[in-house]
Formats: structure tokens, sequence, C-alpha cells
């Protein structure tokens, strides 16, 4: 679990504070004027007090202020290593994502996602923790560092899906006896898998299914009830993953978390993400950073710059037209100079453009 200490007060610190409170005793046991009872000098001890106590209140706001500085350091820190950004290609797929946190003081939320090419296929994972901000930071570890183990690993993607409950099981007892019950705590995944020839398999764990799109239609990828979420009740016995048909050559798929379409405005609608997606693919050409931006800009105009809850996006665009099905896998290298990730209004970006 990451943990996040805030630092011990420094003697230097304590010098202020003592040196206020030294001026306003010294002030009424040492000097004449306290002792007299005359308007004057009331109003000449009220001011030295009032004095006192707006300096300690400057003192305090200002190391209230450092140590958010801190902690909001520490999260952006854990942020990158916990949701490390996705290569902008894997295996013929480009692929770009981004998270929108609801915390701004954490910087991170309870949303997570990872894509990686495996042997068996490109296999991606996208999930939302119960809560959001710094306290699910340590679920989302857990979730994505058995994920990333697993996805290479296993041949089966049920399997895959075993591992992660195992994973989120033990991190909530161990969170359990390092600090206190969890109630309710529970992730919803969806588990996605891509083959060589676009074949897409699936498992869904309460979570909601992404839209394919195609040319100018954007539509959900199944209608199948999911699975429980990961946490309250245990997987079925016999897991098989639910086929999807086929992501062709153009294709896109965009794999969200439930903020983006409870998003509401000031008069409570909700935020509607086909047509946002659709507003991204009417003009040519179409690109996952492109779908990103539009659909973020969207979100934030909706909601006034102001979202109640976390929100992840990840696109994945099948560019494997010049490929042949029949290749080996070989993994990606990652370049030798990475750019910097692009970057909407208020969000944390984690897609990387090229």
């Amino acid at each position: 679990m990451i943990r996040i200490k805030a630092r011990a007060p420094t003697a230097r610190g304590a010098v202020l504070p003592m040196v206020w409170g030294g001026v306003a005793v010294g002030y009424k046991f040492g000097c004449p004027l306290a002792q007299q009872a005359g308007l004057g000098a009331r109003i000449v001890t009220s001011a030295v007090f009032f004095a006192v106590g707006t300096g300690l209140v400057f003192h305090v706001r200002r190391a209230l202020l450092r140590e958010l500085r801190q902690a909001r350091r520490v999260a952006r820190a854990a942020q990158s290593v916990v949701l490390r950004p996705l290569p902008p290609r894997l295996d013929g797929l480009n692929v770009a994502a981004a998270q929108l946190s609801a915390d701004r003081g954490a910087c991170v939320g309870g949303d997570l996602y990872e894509a990686i090419a495996t042997e068996y296929g490109v296999r991606v994972v996208m999930g939302d923790v119960r809560g959001h901000g710094l306290a699910a930071l340590g679920t989302v570890a857990a979730v994505l560092g058995s994920f990333r183990e697993a996805a290479h690993d296993e041949p089966e993607l049920g399997r895959v899906l075993r591992r992660l409950d195992r994973a989120l099981a033990r991190h909530l007892r161990e969170r359990a006896r390092a600090e206190h019950p969890v109630a309710e705590e529970f992730v919803t995944v969806l588990l996605l898998e891509i083959g060589r020839d676009g074949e897409l398999a699936a498992f869904n764990c309460g979570h909601p299914w992404p839209y394919r799109i195609s040319g100018t239609s954007v539509e959900p990828l199944s209608h199948v009830d999911p699975l429980p979420p990961l946490g309250p009740f245990p997987l079925p016995t016999d897991l098989e993953a639910h086929s999807c048909g086929r992501l062709l050559p153009g294709d896109s798929l965009v794999l969200f978390t439930d903020g983006a379409e409870e998003a509401r405005d000031a008069k409570g609608r909700f935020f509607s993400l086909p047509a946002a997606l659709r507003d991204a693919v009417r003009d040519k050409p179409v690109s996952p950073q492109s779908v990103l931006r539009t659909v973020f800009t969207a979100l934030l105009h909706h909601t006034t710059g102001r979202p109640t809850d976390d929100m992840a996006l990840l696109v994945l665009r099948n560019d494997r037209s010049r490929l042949r099905c029949s290749a080996p896998f070989t993994p990606a290298k990652p370049p030798l100079f990475e750019g910097e990730p692009e970057a909407w209004p208020g969000s944390q970006s984690t897609g990387r453009t090229r």
C-alpha cells in the first residue's frame, strides 16, 4: 500500500510561533502600558495582541500550504508510477489514454487502465475503484500490478481475471489488518483481448461496455449483462470470455469509466458520451488523440470545469492494414527519446503523441 506521511514539525518551523508568543507575554508582564486601565492603554494592548494573532494565523496558513504542495508532489509522483503513460503504438494499434481526477488536491483518482502487447494479443484492462483520491491509490496499484504480471503469464483471459480477483482480495485483507475493516470495497473491471486478426474477447465485471467507432458510427461493443464487480462476490466457477466480433482496420474502441457518462451539468443533465464521440469522428482524419481532446473538452464544458467523479478514457485504433496477420509477435522497444504527454485543460494526461 502506498502511504503519504506528513513531515514532522521542525525546530525552525516552531521558532516564529515562539517569538510571537514571547512578544505577547513580554508586553503583558513587562510593559508598564499594559498594566494601565485607561482607554488608550487598552487600545494599544488590543492592537499588540491582534498583531500577534494575525502573525500566528499567517504562519499556520503558510505551513499548511507548504504541506499541501508536498502532498501534491508526492501524489503526482505516485501517479506517474501507478498509472504510467501508455506507448503511442502497441502491436499495430494506435493508443491514447487520459485520466481526469475529481480530487484536485490529490491529482489522482480511483480509475485504472493499462494496455500490454503479449504473445496472446494486446490485453487491456479498464477499471474503477470505489471512491477517489489518495484513498483509492493502493487498490489501483494492487490491481494494476497483478494485471501487468498475469497478462504475460496466463494464456487464458479467464485466468488473468482470477489473478486480479485474488490480488484484490489479498490487498483488502492486508489493508484491514493494517488500518481498519473496509466496508463494501469493490472494483469494476473490463478485461479485453485483441488478437492479431482483430478478434475481440472480453470479461466485464460491473463496468460500462466500451464504444466501437466504425467510420462515423458509434455503437456499444456489447449489450450482454456484466458479471458483478470484483470484491463483494466470488467469480463463477466456469469463466468463458465473451466474443465481441472483430476490430477491423480503421475501427476504434473507446473504453471509459462511469464518471464520463454520469457527469452532470448545472441543471442535472447527464453528459452524452456517444454524442461527443460522433462529434469527434465527424471530421477526418480521426486519431485517438483527437478523440480524447474532443471528448475531454466537451466534458469540461458540460461540468463547467468541476467534475464530481473521476473519469478515464482509453482509445485504441486498429492501424494494422499494412501488417500481415501471420507476422510473429515482437515486443515493442521503447523509444530512445520521448516527448512530453499532451494535456487538456484541467486534466492529467497520460497519452503520448508524436
